[in-house]
Formats: C-alpha cells, sequence, structure tokens
C-alpha cells in the first residue's frame, strides 16, 4: 500500500463528528470528521464504521456536490 495512503497511516483515536447544519433534527444524514483524513459515517449506524478518505479527494467530491456534478 502506498505510503500516502490513509490506511498506512494511524488514524487518531478521538475524532469529532458533525452533520451538515441545514439536516437540522433528521435522523438520516452522514457524519464527517475532517482532518487530513476525512471519516465519513451514518449517524444512525455509527456502529457499522466509517469510510476514510485523503482530505484532497474528499475536497474535490464537496466541490463536485456543489456544482451538481455528482
Amino acid at each position: 500500500m502506498p505510503e500516502n495512503s490513509p490506511i498506512s497511516r494511524p488514524l487518531p483515536t478521538a475524532r469529532q463528528w458533525h452533520t451538515a447544519s441545514y439536516t437540522h433534527e433528521q435522523s438520516a444524514c452522514v457524519e464527517v470528521s475532517e482532518g487530513p483524513v476525512t471519516g465519513v459515517r451514518d449517524s444512525k449506524n455509527r456502529d457499522l464504521g466509517a469510510l476514510f478518505f485523503p482530505a484532497v479527494e474528499w475536497a474535490a467530491f464537496v466541490r463536485a456536490a456543489q456544482q451538481e456534478q455528482v
């Protein structure tokens, strides 16, 4: 696995997770934990774990979503 892969680096033990402010109190959301490696998880099924992406890839996804390209 490449050295710059998010899997090859240790992940922080404590992460701060947040949801989008416009989700209000809806129960069907994703939570995101941003940093050098961005984590994404289901807010209703946290025990299933999270997906992790390099921060630059997550930023590219967010930009594409904002431009309605995904």
